[in-house]
């Protein structure tokens, strides 16, 4: 019982994390185009992921991406001291990350420790391989999407309007802005609430094959209040800011402008809403690079810091071995006490 209350104690802290790390996916290129200073930005951003759990449980009516994270490692072989290793090795991972300024992914750290706690303690065979190559695979599709998105998106718009007037342009663009970025904010806390919510949920159904208090049947019978929690914790983090990745995202991929913000930000919450259709979780981070590299490229291909972008992909691809791996080491670590 204790370790169940460990465990989802860390889940909301990690939770609060992701949302400091993963403010920037949101807020980056309003204020690198200064629509709103950061204080504004990012309560704005945390009052749509706020808003997004009511759209989860009352307009679409469940949380299908947090059934689809829980089901990362097969049922039987879930237990408690896996999901805390998992968990401990996310944290570390999104720090770390954080520190160095580093806009990987939240979403894939999270998976990433779950699996790799799982096949330390019990070799691959404990881990759904169709659901972590789905997950694996939107790596790749969710920034080529957004991308695509934009890319179309901005060529269409330029020419809507080219005949507007530069500075009427931009000061109309300036206010959509303000209703792009709380789109891409609800898809935010839409997909990235809901992983965490699918940890504690295969926490609680650990805990009931365990015979303990607190346990679940299935994520069906997952309390309100965790879901409530899961979404105030995303929110309470994204006020806290993320101000070195929102440097990264706003200002060294590409040079931003209102329209090309507006456009990058309907893109990504375009794709958000695509994957949470899916019941596939994806990385915010990956989704909104890749809209802002398909904007960057309407221009002309150089305008895009591919330097930037190549090092932004390597840690993307690195994100889910390397948390599967720390998660193996705290596995061991933790198995010698519990």
């Amino acid at each position: 019982m204790e370790l169940l209350v460990i465990i989802i104690i860390l889940a909301l802290a990690f939770d609060y994390i992701n949302g400091f790390h993963d403010a920037a996916n949101s807020i980056a290129t309003i204020v690198s185009t200064k629509v709103l200073s950061p204080f504004q930005a990012v309560l704005w951003a945390a009052l749509f992921n706020f808003v997004a759990f009511f759209i989860a449980k009352y307009i679409i009516g469940g949380f299908g991406i947090a059934n689809t994270v829980s089901k990362t490692v097969i049922e039987e072989y879930i237990t408690l001291p896996i999901i805390l290793s998992g968990v401990v090795a996310s944290i570390i991972w999104n720090l770390y990350t954080w520190w160095k300024g580093i806009p990987s992914s939240s979403s894939h750290t999270l998976i990433g420790g779950f699996a790799g706690a799982a096949i330390m303690a019990n070799g691959f065979g404990a881990i759904q391989t169709s659901i972590i190559l789905k997950i694996i695979a939107f790596i790749f599709l969710a920034p080529l999407i957004g991308m695509v998105v934009a890319f179309g998106f901005t060529l269409l718009v330029l020419h809507i309007c080219r005949r507007m007037h530069p500075h009427t342009a931009e000061y109309w663009f300036k206010k959509l802005q303000l209703v792009s970025s709380a789109l891409f904010s609800i898809g935010h806390g839409l997909n990235d609430s809901q992983k965490v919510m699918g940890i504690i949920a295969a926490a609680m159904i650990a805990a009931h094959s365990e015979g303990l208090g607190m346990g679940i049947n299935s994520i069906n019978d997952l309390p309100n209040w965790v879901a409530f929690s899961c979404f105030t914790a995303i929110s309470l983090g994204t006020m806290s800011g993320g101000w070195k990745i929102v440097k990264t995202m706003g200002t060294k991929i590409t040079k931003v402008t209102p329209l090309e913000g507006v456009i990058a930000e309907t893109a990504g919450a375009f794709t958000l809403y695509l994957t949470e259709f899916l019941k596939i979780p994806v990385s915010t981070t990956h989704t909104i690079t890749g809209a802002i590299i398909g904007v960057g490229a309407t221009k002309r291909l150089s305008a895009v810091r591919w330097g930037v972008t190549r090092n932004l992909m390597t840690a993307w691809v690195l994100t889910i071995p390397v948390s599967a791996l720390l998660a193996a080491i705290v596995y061991l670590v933790v198995s010698l006490f519990l």
